[in-house]
């Protein structure tokens, strides 16, 4: 999503480095530019005329910095302006003083909602929450057991009785009390287009459960047609905040930054793919990082922290510093990696990843080929690849079913990354201690080195190069 508009927004950019200074004509010929840009990714005609109006005015007549350069500036000051068409700050979410916290899903059928339903219980799970999901999309009859389905799947319990939507609503929050449950998760019906009769049975059964939120549910797929079903919704239910599914698709992100400006209330969370953990915050300052290449470190480190093995990350990073990192710990750090969703979305959370990689089409098909190469090693070779002479390559091609110059190429480069990782050693400084005598490793500042060194390296072993370098092996090019 945003592709088309980051590329346009980085290229304007781009051609304003190694001017000296702004003049109008530039500005107005820049404005022309975001303006079409905007257009394009199907943003609200009013929305972009607004917008652009305000990036104009900072633009001309803003003082500006002498630290930054024309590209800087504008830089800043679109960056402000998507952020605030996004949003502004991300939603806090708040909970009920008396339990449970009651949360209304609405929108329009197809959009996701009862999928998002789930994947939201999932979310308050990994908060720390007892959710229950309520069931009162009684229109369609596969909608109880789709539900009923998803909640197995992250073991949160799903309360529905046939009859009245309304009745089934309230009494879903009265188990949610009986059973001790803290969030009540409400599923309501919806329909191919609006209708009064939709309207009517969701502002029921808002009234029945005085929910803390009122979620709107909408497809990104859908452009700006998903800014007039905001509008309508929102005059009847008072939307708290929008869900935003499909965000992973082929979207423009029209829907994403203009639903803000239209209704004014923020995206609250967005589905990020088909999996029910393919779901998190929407950070509008985040975003907007992405979109202008900036890249979005907080959120990769947060992935990062949910997959990885706490006590096995802080050994590998103890082990790196040491010079000690192993093909073994490697395997094992690349499987953990593959739980963090395709390795190309991963590239484009890095600050500055060229297009062709944010794009490359690296998934686990090309990673199980490294694993193969890996795992055709024997534990000596795993642990020492000094070893591993002309006949050892052979044989490990053949177990791996690649060729000589493949393993060749994952030796080479694992051996220098071991240098770099030594090299990083005093870099790292320890923080304190952390048990048996260890040194506890900052993994946020390891994290800023390593992509500050890669931007210089060949990369790392199973990726393209950071600096656009033959990555190894070559089916990862």
């Amino acid at each position: 999503m945003f592709d088309s508009l980051s590329d346009r927004l980085q290229g304007i950019v781009k051609r304003l480095k190694g001017k000296g200074r702004l003049t109008e004509a530039d500005v107005d010929e820049v404005m022309g530019e975001i303006r079409t840009a905007l257009l394009e990714a199907d943003v609200n005609i009013g929305v972009v005329r607004d917008v652009v109006a305000r990036i104009r005015e900072a633009a001309i007549g803003a003082t500006v910095s002498q630290a930054l350069d024309p590209s800087q500036q504008i830089i800043k000051i679109v960056n402000d302006e998507l952020i605030a068409m996004l949003g502004g700050e991300t939603l806090k979410i708040t909970y009920a003083s008396q339990p449970p916290t009651v949360v209304l899903m609405a929108g329009l059928q197809g959009s996701g909602k009862t999928t998002s339903a789930a994947k939201l219980a999932s979310w308050f799970k990994s908060q720390g929450r007892q959710p229950l999901l309520v069931g009162a999309d009684l229109q369609r009859p596969a909608a109880v057991d789709q539900l009923r389905t998803l909640g197995a799947q992250i073991s949160v319990p799903v309360f529905s009785e046939p009859g009245d939507p309304v009745a089934t609503a309230r009494r879903g929050v009265d188990e949610a009390k009986r059973l001790g449950k803290d969030v009540v998760i409400v599923d309501t019906a919806g329909r191919l287009a609006i209708d009064e009769e939709m309207m009517r049975q969701v502002a029921d059964i808002s009234g029945q459960v005085s929910p803390r939120y009122t979620f709107l549910v909408v497809d990104a797929m859908t452009g700006q047609d998903a800014v007039g079903v905001a509008e309508a919704f929102h005059q009847r239910l008072s939307i708290d905040g929008v869900i935003l599914s499909k965000l992973d698709g082929d979207a423009r992100g029209g829907a994403a930054l203009s639903v803000k400006t239209v209704i004014g209330r923020p995206i609250a969370f967005a589905a990020t793919g088909e999996k029910i953990d393919a779901f998190e915050q929407f950070h509008p300052d985040r975003m907007a990082g992405r979109i202008l290449g900036m890249g979005d470190m907080l959120t990769l480190i947060e992935q990062a922290e949910k997959v990885f093995e706490q006590d096995k990350a802080e050994e590998a990073a103890q082990r790196m510093l040491e010079g000690q990192f192993t093909l073994d710990d490697f395997l094992d750090q690349l499987q953990q990696l593959k739980k963090m969703g395709p390795l190309s979305g991963i590239m484009g959370m890095l600050p500055g990843m060229p297009k062709e990689m944010k794009n490359a089409e690296i998934g686990d098909d090309q990673v199980k080929v490294t694993e193969a190469i890996i795992r055709s090693m024997t534990r000596e070779e795993r642990a020492n690849p000094d070893i591993i002479n002309g006949s050892r390559r052979t044989r490990i091609a053949k177990g791996s079913g690649t060729q000589v110059s493949d393993v060749n190429r994952l030796i080479k480069q694992f051996l220098e990354m071991q240098k770099m990782m030594k090299r990083m050693g005093g870099m790292a400084k320890p923080q304190g201690k952390a048990g048996k005598g260890k040194a506890k490793v900052n993994k946020r500042q390891l994290m800023r080195e390593v992509g500050d060194m890669l931007g210089g390296q060949g990369g790392i072993p199973g990726l393209p190069g950071a600096d656009g370098s033959p990555g190894l092996p070559p089916f990862f090019k």
